[in-house]
């Protein structure tokens, strides 16, 4: 296991140090300046990161709208297994797409001008045309939902093959019962899966925490005037744009803290399942 430690170690331990140490620092890297926690007092106060951290936090509520999704296109899928193959094959479809692919065809439908606005005003539905990616009030329920969108198969993938797991007596001793089909779902398939629900909650709440860049950045470039910015790109502009390394880190650093809190569940539900499954 020696090699291996050492890569990781190499790849994510030092790095990760070197982050957390310059978040106490200003100035350029070879000229760091020692400030204490000068820079996370500094995010503190900053709007455009307050701002970031709750667009980030908007997006969470995309989670349980993709959730209760996936669980019923895989329900749906899991009563016509044989029949619903295919339809699994396109729902998966988009989460194998490369996200700048998909920002950059979402950009083009939703701009102003775009095919969808479009289609809404050759139907007479112009009150629904809105500046989806253009306005404060429509860009992160419009980033959230190009995620649940591109998201969606991994769910249905994970819970499908969740659900061909569920033993077969269960159904068949239930169906004898009277049970309806609506009861053998709510009552035996969901409550069977649990444990793979909550896992896939977990992973799309880190995902929309930290993994959420790419959208953001060629949807919207966060704006209009940041309005659309997370945590992210926060620390994009800071580091890379405006060379503000030390601000830069300090936002790295509670980004991880967030997201440490979910990697956390997250793998205290997979050693669970796995206690289960053995």
């Amino acid at each position: 296991m020696l090699p291996a430690v050492i890569a990781l170690a190499a790849t994510f331990g030092y790095p990760l140090i070197e982050v957390a140490r310059f978040s106490f620092y200003a100035g350029s890297i070879q000229q760091p300046v020692y400030i204490g926690t000068g820079n996370y007092l500094e995010l503190w106060h900053d709007p455009v990161f307050i701002h970031s951290v709750l667009n980030n936090l908007k997006l969470l509520t995309a989670v349980p709208i993709m959730t209760v999704l996936a669980i019923g296109i895989a329900l749906a899928i899991n009563a016509g297994y044989r029949r619903m193959k295919v339809y699994q094959a396109i729902v998966f479809l988009p989460y194998v797409l490369p996200a700048t692919a998909i920002g950059l065809t979402f950009s083009y439908l939703l701009s102003q001008s775009g095919i969808v606005n479009t289609v809404l005003h050759d139907w007479h539905l112009g009150g629904l045309a809105h500046d989806w990616l253009g306005s404060a009030h429509w860009a992160i329920p419009t980033i959230g939902a190009v995620i649940i969108w591109q998201q969606l198969g991994f769910g249905v993938v994970v819970l499908t093959a969740a659900l061909l797991s569920v033993p077969q007596e269960l159904v068949e001793a239930a169906r004898i019962d009277g049970a309806s089909g609506w009861r053998i779902q709510w009552y035996i398939l969901i409550p069977h899966i649990r444990r793979i629900i909550w896992l896939f909650v977990m992973i799309e709440a880190i995902t929309m925490l930290s993994a959420v860049f790419t959208y953001v950045f060629v949807l919207t470039q966060a704006g209009p005037a940041y309005s659309s910015s997370v945590m992210e790109y926060y620390i994009y502009q800071n580091g890379f744009q405006e060379g503000a390394v030390g601000l830069a880190s300090a936002a790295a650093v509670v980004l991880l803290g967030v997201a440490s809190v979910f990697i956390v569940v997250y793998l205290r539900l997979r050693s669970r399942s796995e206690q289960a499954a053995g």
